[in-house]
């Protein structure tokens, strides 16, 4: 890597805001020696373009000896990052691959097959004559052979160990608070019937019983990846596949590989992983193994994959504890703080607290809260909003809130299947509509009028039922869990507020939000500190679902409660039975999944 060339890599025509001075301490902090340089950058701050002048340092083939990593990698947790960098004339440079499911087959027969179900990934010995024209072959070619390749975090991990894939020379991971999480998320073993294809063939055990819970799950995970791998391998056997058989296939084959993974690793003396493992319902049920601090894993598929690397975020919030958490040692890492050059009065907090949004307190503040949205709606009568409802469960309790003061013909929302789509429709209309969300603190970008307030209905704290979360509690780690807290807040605040001219207010109406601030003090950016100081409590019009519904073609009916009279109610909501504030597919990085 040559430090001095990241600022002539720099992709746009000028500077604006901190990039330069960032630019120049990015490269000072790598000129140092330093392996690991992180980037902390607020939201709207440009770090796609500061991450494409990093990767633009990485040493080319000419200046290396054979034996020596060249090029870059670009990756990111989030799919909707990387959607954004493929639409980016800036960036065009940067040379997209995504999983085989997101291709389609381009033989006449399977244009609907995706490329992981087509017939080279189900016939033994195909050969297929078109795939140089194959969609996903053809970006794997191009982004394993150009000097930067991007990707999302769940393809990059899935391509340790790959030929066409190696080590390259800089690493630069976006987004990158989040990668503890999601190294711990990657790296579970859900055992259940629906990601076992051979669930009926063996006796699951009541490993809580044992003495020791993991070993016993580690000795069910020896027979079980057996099983796995008899199983594959008498379908490997077959000339030809269906898709369905290919998909078992390549499940048993992935499962066997998680559990020989979670076997080596916890009886590995030196690996720094704690297991632990869910199993509440007893002999016969699923089973969950989770690690903490999966240092090893990391290792495996992210440290060892470059030289040199950057991790930039809004919100890598104390440098020793993301050190510790990701297994990197902080004598090589450097920390490069870059301020706000927002101004504060566009991007003001606003305390509208109503109580607690605790579980306990729930049924008292809920119904504060919905009438506050009521009154907000009527305060910004022309102008769209964002409710972060935290889980299903508080959104579908304010949905039917609303929907009996007569408002619902302002309110849309979304269930776990049409997450997206709800998004995009949103989005896309004209009308101030206000959108029920559920974990949508991150990777959202609502810049101008798609969004000039927001709340947070809820402090957004880990779910204490999670065994990782639980444990950790049990060791004294409070200052992570609130410092988690206040990441996911940050990160919200800065989904409507994206460039210098824009403007927005996060309104806080779960009084735990101001404990959040009180206990997670010492790791907050300066920049937003000067937020919270500034916070104050503003006048709201009066309770009054009529001035809520100014800005579109409805009034409430005179019943509250009944539909409006003109514009039907825009609310999708899932109905699927939601454990309060659960965890699972509702995680800050569930929008990985898509890839």
């Amino acid at each position: 890597m040559d430090p001095d060339r990241i600022r002539p890599s720099f992709p746009a025509p000028t500077f604006r805001g901190n990039q330069a001075t960032a630019i120049d301490a990015v490269r000072d902090a790598f000129a140092a020696g330093n392996d690991v340089v992180l980037v902390r950058a607020p939201t709207g701050s440009g770090k796609s373009l500061l991450a494409r002048a990093v990767a633009g340092a990485a040493r080319t083939p000419d200046e290396a000896d054979p034996a020596e990593a060249t090029g870059a990698y670009y990756t990111t947790p989030q799919v909707s990052q990387l959607d954004d960098v493929a639409a980016d004339d800036l960036l065009d440079d940067l040379n997209v691959i995504r999983g085989k499911g997101n291709y389609t087959c381009i033989l006449p027969d399977e244009t609907t097959t995706p490329v992981d179900r087509a017939p080279c990934a189900r016939e033994s010995g195909y050969d297929c004559t078109v795939q140089h024209r194959c969609p996903y072959y053809a970006d794997r070619a191009i982004a394993s052979s150009r000097s930067i390749a991007a990707m999302t975090l769940a393809y990059f991990m899935q391509t340790a160990g790959s030929e066409v894939f190696g080590r390259r020379d800089v690493v630069v991971i976006d987004e990158a608070h989040g990668l503890a999480e999601w190294a711990e998320m990657y790296a579970t073993v859900s055992l259940q019937p629906s990601a076992v294809p051979v669930w009926d063939e063996v006796g699951v055990p009541d490993v809580t019983a044992a003495d020791d819970p993991v070993d016993r799950t580690a000795r069910f995970a020896e027979t079980l990846a057996g099983v796995c791998e008899r199983a594959a391998e008498a379908m490997t056997a077959s000339d030809e596949l269906t898709p369905a058989e290919a998909a078992r296939r390549d499940r048993l084959r992935e499962l066997r590989s998680e559990l020989r993974w979670f076997v080596s690793d916890h009886r590995d003396p030196t690996s720094a992983t704690t297991w632990v493992v869910d199993q509440p319902d007893g002999e016969g049920t699923a089973i969950t193994i989770k690690p903490l601090d999966p240092e090893r894993y990391l290792h495996y598929t992210v440290w060892d994959r470059g030289n040199r690397f950057a991790l930039l975020s809004a919100t890598i919030l104390d440098k020793a504890a993301f050190c510790r958490g990701v297994g990197l040692d902080p004598a090589n890492v450097a920390l490069v703080d870059v301020s706000h050059t927002f101004p504060l009065e566009n991007r003001p907090l606003s305390d509208v607290t109503q109580g607690k949004m605790t579980y306990d307190h729930r049924d008292e503040t809920l119904p504060d809260v919905a009438r506050l949205l009521v009154r907000l709606m009527a305060r910004h009568a022309d102008q769209k909003g964002l409710i972060h409802c935290h889980s299903y469960a508080i959104q579908e309790r304010l949905a039917d809130r609303l929907a009996g003061f007569g408002v619902d013909a302002r309110v849309r929302a979304h269930g776990r299947a049409d997450r997206d789509r709800a998004l995009e429709d949103w989005k896309a209309a004209d009308a101030p509509d206000v959108f029920l969300s559920v974990k949508m603190e991150e990777a959202l970008d609502l810049r101008g009028d798609l969004a000039r307030w927001q709340v947070l209905c809820k402090a957004p704290y880990l779910n204490t039922s999670d065994s990782r979360v639980a444990r950790r509690l049990e060791e004294g780690q409070w200052a992570w869990y609130h410092r988690t807290a206040l990441r996911t807040v940050i990160q919200a605040a800065g989904r409507i507020v994206r460039a210098p001219d824009d403007y927005g207010t996060t309104y806080l109406a779960d009084s735990s939000l101001l404990d959040v601030f009180d206990r997670a003090r010492d790791d907050m950016p300066a920049w937003f500190a000067d937020a919270v100081d500034r916070s104050t409590r503003p006048d709201l019009p009066p309770f009054d679902p009529e001035a809520a519904l100014a800005g579109v073609d409805a009034v409430p009916d005179a019943g509250a409660g009944g539909p409006p009279r003109s514009r039907s109610a825009s609310t999708t909501r899932d109905t699927t039975a939601d454990p309060e504030d659960s965890a699972g597919d509702d995680h800050p990085l569930s929008d990985v999944w898509g890839e």
